[in-house]
């Protein structure tokens, strides 16, 4: 996760910009939106946090544990969201990364620098979040333009967008498993 300055920096401009939008989303009118887009924005800044290089901040170690259970809860949340849809089942996933990402973190003994990962789970969850990036990234392509006229509302009901959002921290969640 904390690697060289430039992807850093660019991985927490990728992860702050999709948090930034996320947050926009919460405006919407539809509430199951606004909760999703409140998970998501919470995923977006914290992974932004996580891929500050280690050369410009060094969490204190008391960071790791708190972030195991900030995204522990809502892995929490997100499995009780399951209940009404299993698209909150991705969110499971990326929370639970999180806490992986965070306990192994705190065990690295200079916080994110070496290998300190299980290669089985790392390898489980670089698997998953390759095969939501391609999904995702295929549902993207428009298959029939829409031809009368009506605006798709909002920018927080925008489903595009939201998959775009997602899209986006999936690929940030790739590039912060690599190094484990």
């Amino acid at each position: 996760m904390h690697g060289p300055a430039s992807p850093g920096w660019l991985l927490v401009a990728l992860c702050a910009a999709t948090g930034a939008y996320c947050l926009l989303r919460m405006r919407s009118r539809v509430e199951e939106q606004r909760r999703t887009a409140g998970g998501e924005a919470l995923m977006g800044f914290g992974m932004a946090a996580m891929a500050v290089p280690a050369a410009v901040f060094t969490p204190p170690s008391w960071a790791w544990p708190a972030y195991a259970v900030v995204f522990g809860a809502a892995g929490l949340r997100a499995l009780w969201a399951a209940r009404s849809g299993r698209h909150h089942l991705h969110h499971l996933v990326g929370a639970a990364a999180m806490v992986y990402m965070a306990v192994v973190m705190a065990g690295s003994p200079a916080h994110g620098h070496g290998t300190s990962g299980t290669p089985v789970l790392t390898g489980a969850l670089l698997l998953y979040f390759t095969g939501y990036v391609l999904l995702t990234g295929v549902r993207l392509i428009p298959v029939v333009p829409v031809a009368d006229g009506r605006t798709a509302g909002g920018w927080g009901d925008r489903p595009e967008l939201a998959r775009a959002c997602r899209l986006s921290m999936a690929i940030g969640m790739l590039a912060m498993l690599l190094p484990l």
